[in-house]
């Protein structure tokens, strides 16, 4: 599990602009402290004093230990002496520093993300995850009703029948999701809830701290296409993204203009995140044979024998909507 390239530098972002708010008060409640008790100012010179002191004690031979002892106890009474006439006129705890003390307001302790970062990711991929449609689009927000519960010759099975089972792998697939969870490809004409419970999908993943990124599939060429012909940070980073997101959502595909490129651009994500035992989630319009004709067999081959297909069949929603259904 982790965080977008985008997630991250909005995240640190944020962090170092906190930071600097900080820092700012900081110094101007220092300025306010130095004014009105000059002895702080001495108190702070003397420490910093202390500091050098305790270096030179660290590189000084045999007494080294007994000396750096005995300049952590000043130090250490120098402090208290400080703090105390601080809150004497300004009250407990004026002059803390309140930047993270575990990684000093860098983010980073070595190279591991400290937590005051990671809770900010955490915030803003929140954020990602309110993107991936409205609030209703939720996976008890499925209306199973506007699917008939009669026998339906055309497809030789009951269309809420096929639905429930639908929702039913969806459910399980987003509530145990992790690495490796598998594929899904959803399958069936328009108007039937294919983009509505991908999204949903996506919103309940991406409440369990997974990165989601969902694209419709002209803005996806568009990146892959962007990264190939202009490769600026910006543009390698989006594309990037698609590649390294935990579940990625390709909605639409078929939309697009299948020239070469987006065939060898459709072909090159699959393997890599096939490859990377990473999560996708395919709608559209097209089927198996479709896909081979308009794409490759090979890109067929793998979506037909990687990807779970789901097939979504019944009556256009949108036109049961519009009749008050």
């Amino acid at each position: 599990m982790g965080y977008t390239m985008d997630v991250i530098s909005r995240s640190r972002k944020r962090l170092e602009e906190q930071n600097a708010m900080v820092r700012s008060r900081y110094n101007a409640r220092q300025a306010q402290v130095y004014e009105k008790l000059p002895q702080v100012l001495e108190m702070d010179k003397q420490l910093r004093r202390t500091m050098v002191a305790a270096a030179k004690a660290a590189l000084s031979g045999q007494d080294a230990p007994q000396a750096m002892e005995a300049v952590r106890r000043e130090n250490q009474a120098l402090q208290a002496q400080r703090e105390a006439l601080i809150a004497a006129h300004f009250g407990p705890g004026y002059l803390d520093e309140p930047i993270c003390r575990e990684c000093a307001g860098s983010g980073y302790v070595g190279a591991r993300m400290c937590r005051c970062l990671e809770a900010i990711c955490r915030q803003e991929q929140d954020k990602e995850a309110a993107r991936l449609g409205d609030a209703s689009q939720q996976l008890e927000g499925f209306r199973l009703d506007y699917y008939s519960e009669a026998w339906n010759n055309a497809i030789g099975a009951i269309p809420r029948k096929v639905m429930e089972n639908n929702l039913k792998i969806c459910t399980q697939y987003a509530q145990n999701f992790a690495h490796g969870a598998g594929n899904l490809l959803f399958n069936g004409g328009t108007g039937l809830g294919k983009t509505f419970l991908a999204v949903a999908v996506g919103k309940e993943v991406a409440a369990q701290g997974y990165t989601v990124c969902y694209e419709g599939a002209l803005a996806l060429f568009d990146k892959l296409e962007k990264a190939r012909f202009n490769p600026t940070e910006d543009n390698l980073r989006r594309a990037r993204e698609l590649e390294e997101c935990d579940l990625l959502i390709v909605d639409d595909l078929g939309t697009e203009f299948a020239g070469q490129f987006v065939i060898a651009a459709l072909y090159g994500l699959l393997n890599s995140r096939l490859l990377a035992g990473k999560g996708m989630i395919v709608t559209t319009n097209l089927t198996i044979a479709e896909i081979q004709a308009r794409y490759s067999p090979q890109i067929a081959s793998r979506m037909e024998g990687e990807f779970t297909l789901l097939r979504f069949v019944g009556t256009d929603i949108r036109k049961l909507k519009k009749q008050g259904l």
